[in-house]
């Protein structure tokens, strides 16, 4: 097997070959595209590294790399960093990704986002207009709200929170 011999040209018939069939795998379980293309990338690292760990005699090369991609995949959704990056996603992230999964919900006021803000709680209100609708970043909110930046974050993420119940 010339990937054994680390030959650049097996490996650029391999990622050519596998690549869409492994991103799917991945996409099963990582709902972000940027996210899925660096587990695509670390998997076929790990393959190029551990050649050698794969037998021949247990079964085809594409069900090994199927099984690197399956299990990194859910190591990366186990991983703590991957759990805090979702947990804290911010709200231009969150109206980016309800686009992309409907692309008929292109406009706020369609989607009737501008309405569920107005439903919640003052403080939730308050942060979110200053940071979605005007475009404040963290630090301008804390000052023009006269609070910590640890409550502005806390305020952000509990009112995505309430908007997912509404939008699900």
């Amino acid at each position: 097997m010339a990937m054994r011999k680390h030959d650049n040209d097996a490996f650029k018939y391999l990622y050519m070959h596998y690549k869409n069939s492994l991103l799917s795998v991945i996409l099963t379980f990582i709902n972000d595209e940027e996210t899925a293309n660096d587990i695509l990338q670390e998997v076929f690292i790990t393959a190029w590294k551990n050649v050698d760990k794969y037998d021949e005699a247990k079964g085809r090369l594409f069900t090994w790399l199927h099984t690197l991609a399956r299990n990194t995949s859910i190591n990366t959704l186990r991983s703590k960093n991957f759990k805090v990056k979702y947990k804290n996603e911010n709200l231009a992230d969150y109206v980016y990704n309800i686009e992309q999964k409907d692309p008929f919900l292109q406009n706020i006021n369609i989607i009737g986002l501008r309405k569920q803000v107005q439903m919640l709680r003052g403080e939730y209100k308050a942060v979110l207009e200053l940071s979605y609708f005007k475009g404040y970043t963290q630090e301008e909110i804390a000052q023009s709200l006269e609070i910590p930046i640890g409550t502005v974050k806390t305020r952000l993420r509990n009112a995505l929170i309430e908007l997912r119940k509404q939008f699900v």
